[in-house]
């Protein structure tokens, strides 16, 4: 019994590890994520990283799977909430709300830190691709009627243009510009979508 609960907790204290990492990562970028400021927002002290990760590139990784799996949370709940026909655009509607914009800490890890992937270890570029293609399922599923092929490919010129949005959205300094950028790319997956 109490191998179970100290399991457990292990576990929960892993979470509240990759929930700060990933944070860190969206707010900060993949190069201004350190494991000491990660384990004091997670309320740990550093020594007990160790116990949880392997390296800081191990942190990482889960971290960036971790935002990947929060974004794919929050996009399904748009889903399963919207009307029946409505679950495309309700997820687009989310993807590029003012709040999404606003809160890069809570939203979208690519559209935060897609341009730095790259620069990444192999281990944090596999779990980006896998979130990724993640996003890409998820709309993809959408289109039902479509074909696996043709939604597919339908699917990812729409998350593109999500991810692209959201990051022009946050680069400009005006929120009319900003605004305006979102519906654009509203008006272009609708048409995309038809």
């Amino acid at each position: 019994m109490r191998l179970a609960r100290t399991g457990s907790r292990k576990d929960e204290t892993r979470g509240r590890i990759l929930r700060a990492a990933a944070r860190a990562i969206r707010k900060h970028g993949y190069e201004g994520v350190g494991v000491a400021e990660v384990m004091k927002e997670a309320g740990l002290t550093h020594g007990g990283f160790y116990a949880h990760f392997q390296s800081r590139d191990s942190l990482l990784a889960a971290a960036a799977d971790q935002a990947g799996a929060e974004s794919i949370e929050y996009l399904t709940r748009a889903i399963a909430t919207a009307k029946p026909g409505q679950e495309l655009l309700a997820l687009v509607d989310t993807y590029l709300s003012d709040g999404h914009v606003a809160n890069p800490e809570r939203g979208c890890a690519i559209a935060a830190t897609g341009s730095e992937v790259p620069r990444q270890e192999a281990e944090v570029r596999r779990a980006a691709s896998r979130r990724i293609k993640d996003i890409i399922g998820l709309i993809e599923r959408q289109f039902p009627e479509w074909g696996k092929s043709a939604a597919h490919d339908k699917a990812m010129g729409i998350a593109a243009t999500l991810v692209g949005a959201l990051v022009l959205a946050r680069a400009v300094d005006d929120d009319q510009l900003s605004n305006r950028i979102r519906k654009a790319a509203r008006e272009t997956i609708r048409g995309a979508a038809g």
